[in-house]
């Protein structure tokens, strides 16, 4: 788990805005690893982590495109049943609150990046950190039926 820096691109809501945005992202060969993205009547929020901020924020100026950076948590999690609910009773446990979150999606059975907005991020590193959850084996576990004597 790290703290990474988000991007809130704000776009006008209408047809091909948020494309261009996107086509510039890869021109400049940005990879986008986790996004959400929220609207109103008048624009979209495009919230994202990148794996080259520096040269986002770059590009992001030279386009003028309205951008602020907020820290955040990202964290990396069993892409399983529960795993996210385990994270938020950690984290409530210790009274922190989560602002917001979206995450990455993952492939069955493998891991998932969960982004998270608190207010401290360096105490929920801590947090998470001592208090990992027990793992859980997802499996159905089977019985075979008591076997019976023939006569």
């Amino acid at each position: 788990m790290e703290k990474r820096v988000q991007f809130s691109v704000f776009l006008v809501n209408k047809p091909g805005v948020l494309p261009q945005a996107f086509r510039e992202l890869a021109k400049s060969k940005i990879n986008v690893t986790s996004i959400a993205m929220m609207d109103s009547m008048e624009h979209g929020v495009l919230r994202m982590l990148v794996d080259d901020e520096e040269t986002t924020r770059g590009l992001l100026k030279t386009l003028n495109i309205p951008v602020t950076e907020t820290d955040v948590l990202a964290v990396p999690l069993s892409n399983r049943p529960g795993a996210v609910a385990d994270l938020c009773e950690r984290l409530s446990a210790a009274h922190i609150n989560i602002g917001y979150m979206y995450c990455t999606t993952g492939v069955k059975g493998g891991k998932t990046t969960v982004v998270l907005r608190v207010p401290d991020i360096k105490k929920a590193i801590k947090v998470l950190e001592a208090s990992r959850p027990p793992r859980r084996d997802m499996k159905v576990k089977l019985r075979r039926p008591a076997a019976t004597k023939r006569r």
